[in-house]
C-alpha cells in the first residue's frame, strides 16, 4: 500500500489536472448549462481532493477522523486548530465546503 506521501502527491496531481480543466472565470457567462454543470463538478472534485489530503495528514498524525453529520466541518476545524492550515486558508476552504454541500445536497 502506498505511503502517506505518495497518496498526498497523487491527490495533488489530481487537483492540478482538475484546475487545468476549469474554464477561466471570464468565460462562465458564456457556458452552456452542461458546461456549467461540468465546471461545478470540477470545483467539487477540487475540494474533495483537498479534503482527502487533510484526511491523510490527520490519520498519519495519529489523530482520529471526525465522525457524524458535521465531519466535513470538523475536519477543517481540526486541521486549523492543529496548525495544519492557517486561519485564512481554513476560511477560504469553508467557502469551497459550502459549495460542495450545495452541489451535493441541493
Amino acid at each position: 500500500m502506498a505511503g502517506v506521501r505518495e497518496r498526498v502527491e497523487a491527490e495533488f496531481e489530481n487537483i492540478e489536472r482538475v484546475i487545468a480543466e476549469l474554464p477561466d472565470s471570464s468565460m462562465l457567462s458564456s457556458l452552456s448549462s452542461l458546461e456549467l454543470a461540468g465546471s461545478a463538478t470540477l470545483v467539487h472534485n477540487f475540494y474533495n481532493g483537498l479534503e482527502n489530503i487533510l484526511k491523510q495528514v490527520v490519520i498519519a498524525s495519529g489523530r482520529q477522523l471526525p465522525k457524524g453529520a458535521s465531519w466535513h466541518q470538523d475536519l477543517l476545524a481540526a486541521a486549523e486548530s492543529s496548525n495544519l492550515i492557517s486561519e485564512s486558508t481554513a476560511g477560504e476552504l469553508r467557502r469551497y465546503l459550502a459549495f460542495r454541500h450545495f452541489f451535493s445536497h441541493c
